[in-house]
């Protein structure tokens, strides 16, 4: 019976394969300068991959200009910005990683301030900063919240536009070199907010029923499946709850789940949250260490589709339990990684998995393997 921790064991996904089932989980840096790639980003995202994470997810990238969440997120909607993304997936597989790109439209979110200035819409004091304002856009002409400014509802011909932008994106991303694409269904971002109906109040066939609701986001899914490599995985990222009465629910997710798994999605991405407050989840709720867990854990068994869990996943045991456990597939580990780009080589000496850091970039293996001795052959541990 094999040793290695569930953590550190290979995982294939359609015709990719991961060396591990650690996954930097996409978070939003808001430091970019018309969506295009800085020395910010290569860095970043470099040194995740350099600290042993088998897949790096770069962060929430637009399919529009005005589908940004704020000025200083990433997009991938014009050629020009190919070359800055090609940099970042080059950096990402020289060390060691494979890299995932997630593509969205912040919808009734966007034109909002960067995360450090408050999360909110901008005010007058960001605008003369420098700033630029514009109207968001929506399923329904009803805003994220008080003070939020109203979007525009969005018409068939928005609709229309709007696939189009995803698939010219996911064009881009294939061209860029990324290994696969999750699209964005969560956080009260665009596609999130047509599958609630706390914000879709649309009488048309995107609106009403689940299956109006459902219904844009699952042809997205299907223009992306139809025009990626058949060896590309195709993910999405869902809020499983709304966690607000009356909003989405975890059974509306796994139905969700089923039909993108028909349409030929490779796993779901569970998260939650993100409607009528102010950041990615709900901070009205009780969180503790793997409390979203349960959501990938019910997806995986009644959808029979792969998961990944993200959450408060703060330390090694913890994940090596919930992959054990049979939960999800695939653990995402967010803040944490930011807190410690090396979580993966340091999980692993938790585990006892790596006592000599073999797993370490050459360069450093070699030495940590050196001060280890020494240490030990002082009678302590490392």
């Amino acid at each position: 019976m094999s040793t290695t921790p569930r953590i550190f064991t290979p995982f294939t996904l359609r015709g990719l394969d991961l060396k591990n089932r650690i996954v930097m989980s996409p978070m939003a840096m808001y430091i970019s300068d018309e969506g295009e790639v800085n020395d910010f980003h290569r860095l970043h995202y470099h040194k995740i991959a350099m600290g042993g994470a088998a897949l790096v997810m770069v962060e929430q990238t637009a399919v529009h200009r005005e589908g940004r969440i704020t000025n200083g997120c990433l997009g991938l909607w014009h050629d020009g910005q190919l070359a800055g993304m090609k940099t970042l997936v080059d950096g990402i597989k020289q060390n060691g990683a494979r890299a995932g790109i997630q593509i969205s439209h912040g919808g009734r979110k966007s034109s909002a301030q960067r995360a450090w200035q408050g999360n909110g819409p901008l005010t007058e004091e960001d605008i003369a900063n420098g700033e630029e304002l514009w109207q968001p856009e929506g399923p329904s002409d009803f805003p994220f919240a008080e003070g939020w400014p109203t979007p525009r509802q969005m018409s068939l011909e928005d609709i229309a536009r709007l696939r189009r932008q995803f698939s010219d994106t996911a064009r881009r991303a294939i061209e860029a070199g990324f290994d696969l694409i999750e699209i964005h269904m969560a956080h009260g971002y665009l596609l999130q907010s047509f599958l609630t109906p706390l914000a879709n109040r649309r009488t048309d066939r995107y609106g009403g029923t689940l299956e109006n609701r459902m219904r844009l986001p699952l042809e997205i899914a299907e223009d992306l499946r139809a025009l990626m490599p058949k060896d590309m995985p195709l993910l999405a990222r869902l809020s499983c709850t709304d966690w607000i009465e009356g909003g989405w629910t975890m059974e509306d997710s796994v139905v969700l789940a089923r039909e993108l798994k028909a349409r030929g999605l490779d796993l779901v991405d569970c998260s939650s949250g993100g409607n009528l407050v102010r950041g990615a989840t709900n901070s009205s709720l009780a969180r503790g260490p793997g409390y979203q867990v349960p959501f990938a854990d019910r997806i995986r068994r009644e959808a029979e589709i792969p998961t990944m869990a993200v959450g408060m996943i703060h330390t090694g045991a913890q994940a090596e339990a919930v992959l054990a456990e049979g939960k999800a597939d695939l653990v995402a580990i967010g803040r944490r990684i930011l807190y410690d780009p090396f979580w993966t080589l340091h999980a692993a000496q938790e585990l006892g998995h790596d006592p000599d850091f073999g797993h370490w970039p050459q360069p450093y293996g070699w030495w940590l393997e050196k001060w280890a001795r020494s240490i030990r052959a002082e009678g302590n541990t490392v």
